[in-house]
């Protein structure tokens, strides 16, 4: 890990007594030095994380879940891509190491993205333990309760032209047109939310690498992913100035309301 210097370990991880495990790949905001170096200035205040999505999910320990959370952020490698970097949807995308922001912009200063061997490195001391881990555990589970359910928690800014018109719904959930997961669980979470919050079930986000490798129903390990709009829980005016901040009067409704689909999770049984 040192020939990166990775300043913090590549993720953290709490075990729970749950079959449910949540996997956040895309809330870290850790750089390697290479990656610091050379990005834009718009770049540098990471605009395309899934901004506060730990906090977001404060409540798993006290229900038991256990959960995984990346440091590194998405510049430095995209956890939720294939190893191989094979495109994932047919619409304009990022890859595996990404090179524009979502807005189209470069992520980089003319000659100063990261070398191929820093890109390998990430490869081998990022992205393989991330997922290493996530086999492990949710083997664990599988062997302790028959079954595993993982939950793969994103966000995203409700307006992202790049990626798709218009305003995004506030829950996307995404199953790989079913395949990941039993529809009861897509079912049971659906059936949750509060009526002032939009949802749509595999719509311009069906599930990225994560959901779509690790949910194998046939094999009783479900897979199935929520992009949640930033609109519920960040500032609006502070957003559109690239100033990210956590809204504390709609934090304590959207964590409810997480809790709720978190909770439903586990009231299903294979």
């Amino acid at each position: 890990m040192s020939q990166i210097g990775l300043p913090v370990p590549a993720f953290d991880i709490k075990q729970g007594d749950s079959p449910l495990l949540v996997s956040m790949p895309h809330s870290g905001l850790n750089l390697t030095s290479e990656v610091q170096a050379g990005l834009s200035d718009q770049a540098k205040k990471l605009p395309d994380t899934d901004w506060f999505i730990p906090e977001l999910y404060d409540f798993l320990e006290s229900l038991g879940v256990g959960f995984i959370k990346a440091n590194y952020s998405r510049y430095v490698i995209d956890l939720n891509r294939p190893y191989d970097d094979k495109p994932l949807y047919t619409t304009k995308t990022t890859g595996l190491f990404p090179d524009i922001l979502f807005d189209e912009s470069p992520i980089f200063i003319d000659g100063k993205a990261p070398s191929d061997e820093h890109k390998a490195l990430c490869k081998e001391y990022i992205w393989k333990p991330y997922h290493g881990t996530i086999e492990q555990e949710l083997a664990r589970l599988k062997a302790k309760f028959g079954y595993a359910i993982l939950f793969d928690a994103h966000s995203i800014a409700a307006q992202v032209p790049m990626l798709f018109d218009g305003t995004l719904p506030d829950f996307n959930w995404g199953t790989n047109a079913g395949e990941s997961c039993d529809s009861a669980i897509a079912s049971i979470v659906t059936q949750v939310l509060r009526p002032h919050y939009t949802q749509v079930v595999n719509g311009r986000f069906k599930g990225g690498y994560i959901t779509r490798h690790f949910g194998q129903p046939s094999n009783d390990i479900h897979a199935i992913q929520l992009e949640l709009s930033q609109a519920t829980y960040l500032n609006d005016e502070m957003a559109k100035q690239s100033e990210y901040q956590l809204d504390e009067t709609k934090r304590p409704l959207i964590q409810q309301q997480l809790k709720d689909v978190i909770e439903a999770c586990q009231q299903v049984l294979f």
